[in-house]
């Protein structure tokens, strides 16, 4: 459904490392550099799209959407709980519920909220075979 997501960032290097070791839990190699004469950027490619995070190109801060989260597919609880915690130790904090289970109106899924270093919310989702 989705081609990209980029994330706007306001110390380019200090989320590089955040995503590098975070994605990392989900075999996604380091990002790659990339400055545009405007804004430094970092790209992470997997089969299925591209993350990206960016110093605004406005030159204006970076801010987190409110409401907004961006969600990463597990291929279990045991590699969602491995990503928050990689996320956590890499200078994220964890936010809302502890990662676990939650059931609701689209089933049983296991969730693991975390906020990078800018705020933006994040989350690692296992969806369970049916």
């Amino acid at each position: 459904m989705f081609s990209h997501v980029i994330l706007g960032v306001n110390d380019i290097e200090a989320s590089r490392k955040f995503y590098d070791a975070l994605l990392g839990t989900v075999d996604i190699k380091p990002g790659v550099y990339n400055h545009n004469g405007v804004a430094a950027r970092y790209f992470y490619r997997s089969p299925t799209g591209l993350f990206g995070i960016t110093t605004p190109i406005n030159g204006e801060p970076a801010t987190h959407g409110n409401g907004s989260t961006i969600g990463f597919a597990m291929q279990s609880p045991e590699q969602a709980d491995a990503f928050h915690a990689m996320g956590v130790a890499s200078g994220g904090t964890t936010c809302e519920d502890p990662p676990g289970w939650r059931d609701g109106s689209v089933g049983k899924l296991y969730l693991a909220y975390l906020r990078d270093p800018d705020g933006n919310k994040i989350c690692a989702l296992h969806r369970p075979a049916k």
